[in-house]
């Protein structure tokens, strides 16, 4: 039985190249046309630091600043699958609309001219300068375009040393937009927010894009906590613009906040990028890293003088997210984790399920089902049935889970008895009227039988 391979979609990728290519230059030359006229009626601002003006200029790395053209260009033709080529598209699109818009809404010019240059890249010079201006700063464009295409070419990069081309020719490209005097140091760091916002916006995986998942909540637990992350998010955000400086760095965990707060109110757990065996997409890595951060040191606080997991029933552990050396220790047991916000080790995942679920908000008691049914599974693939629940601490989301695995396969229990069970081993466990009611509920809904 032969496979037949998919056919190759070449018009939509010319139909998509032809969409994008002339919007890129019509829109870019419109920012800087508008800009031009904002700076013939007065000096437009640059956020520059000192120090650049020691950065050198290297007239060769127009080559690598080039190149990104042809890259843009080819990107779009090497995929066999439509929906990459959309999604892919789709990155681009997003980028080139965002930059530019911020282009036109805060117009910056760039500081100090560029010196001459000979022979093929004085040619390249003049040909960049025939459309472009000192302008279109921040966020740097053409840094958001290498990062969504470092992400693209990944995927055609399987072999260790084409990784490291691809990794040396997109920091190529990055330095060449300070050693070509094209961009100022703060049009980095905005540019590459843009682009990881991009690739965390649009999956390439035939997951939903995370826009299609926007639902409102009107759970008062959900915008209690929304708000919470929002004011932290507005308070970071008027430390950096206020004091300036290093103080800018402050953006990062501001946007970071600001992703946690969207999760609350309109995406969910989806917005944290977590895949079913517990690895969170390198987006979200990066997007929520000071986020990221905090929840591991809460997390330790929380536990530090608390066993990593306490046996509920023979073989069922609940507990915290383990670090790679206690899930050893433990004698490599099946895992199941009900954590959004916390990836699982590398190591771990070859034996967990996950089912992403966001922090001190209850669960549906369809949700419930689904973690029942996990443990269940889970306990089933293991050799001597071991399992290890876990969530951040170990004290709502996992014990949940345990409670709702009790009560369908331990029919004798109703939700008090599963709870004093549950509470025995864990003392520690907060799971209030809302955790309990959708436990109840579950408990009077039979199994469906769904896969978990």
């Amino acid at each position: 039985m032969t496979i037949r391979q998919p056919v190759w979609p070449w018009r939509r990728a010319a139909a998509w190249l032809a969409l994008l290519a002339p919007l890129f230059y019509l829109s870019y030359g419109l920012a800087n046309w508008l800009a031009a006229q904002r700076a013939a009626n007065g000096t437009l601002p640059s956020v520059v630091f000192d120090w650049e003006r020691q950065i050198p200029f290297v007239d060769w790395t127009i080559f690598p600043y080039w190149s990104i053209n042809l890259f843009y260009g080819l990107s779009l033709f090497l995929s066999r699958s439509r929906h990459r080529i959309d999604r892919h598209a789709a990155r681009l699109l997003t980028a080139q609309a965002v930059a530019v818009s911020c282009f036109v809404l805060w117009p910056l010019q760039f500081s100090f001219g560029q010196p001459a240059a000979d022979g093929a890249a004085g040619w390249l010079f003049a040909a960049l300068r025939s459309f472009d201006q000192p302008f279109n700063q921040a966020p740097s464009l053409h840094i958001a375009l290498a990062v969504i295409l470092w992400d693209w070419y990944r995927q055609f990069t399987p072999r260790v040393w084409q990784r490291w081309v691809l990794h040396l020719w997109t920091l190529a490209i990055c330095v060449s937009v300070l050693t070509t005097y094209q961009h100022h140091f703060i049009d980095i760091p905005t540019g590459a927010l843009l682009g990881v916002l991009c690739v965390w916006l649009w999956p390439l995986s035939p997951q939903p894009a995370l826009w299609s998942c926007w639902r409102v909540r009107a759970d008062r637990q959900r915008l209690k906590l929304a708000a919470c992350y929002a004011t932290g998010a507005a308070l970071l955000l008027a430390c950096a613009f206020g004091a300036g400086g290093v103080a800018l760095w402050l953006v990062w965990p501001a946007v970071s906040l600001c992703i946690v707060a969207l999760n609350y109110v309109a995406l969910g757990a989806r917005g944290f990028r977590m895949d079913r065996h517990g690895n969170m997409h390198w987006s979200a890595r990066c997007l929520l890293a000071p986020y990221l951060l905090a929840a591991r040191v809460n997390a330790c606080w929380w536990t530090r003088q608390l066993p990593a997991r306490v046996e509920v029933r023979p073989g069922l552990w609940l507990g915290r997210r383990p670090s790679e050396a206690e899930w050893l220790a433990a004698g490599k047991p099946a895992l199941v984790s009900l954590c959004a916000e916390l990836p699982l080790p590398a190591a771990v995942r070859q034996r967990s399920r996950c089912l992403p679920l966001l922090d001190l908000v209850a669960a549906s008691p369809q949700q419930l089902g689904r973690m029942a049914r996990m443990v269940q599974a889970q306990r089933h693939a293991h050799p001597d049935g071991t399992v290890w629940v876990c969530c951040a601490l170990g004290f709502s989301r996992s014990a949940a889970a345990v409670m709702a695995w009790l009560l369908r396969y331990q029919p004798a229990l109703d939700v008090v008895q599963a709870l004093a069970l549950t509470r025995q081993a864990r003392p520690q466990l907060v799971l209030g009227p809302a955790w309990l009611a959708a436990l109840a509920s579950m408990r009077r809904t039979p199994d469906s039988g769904e896969p978990p």
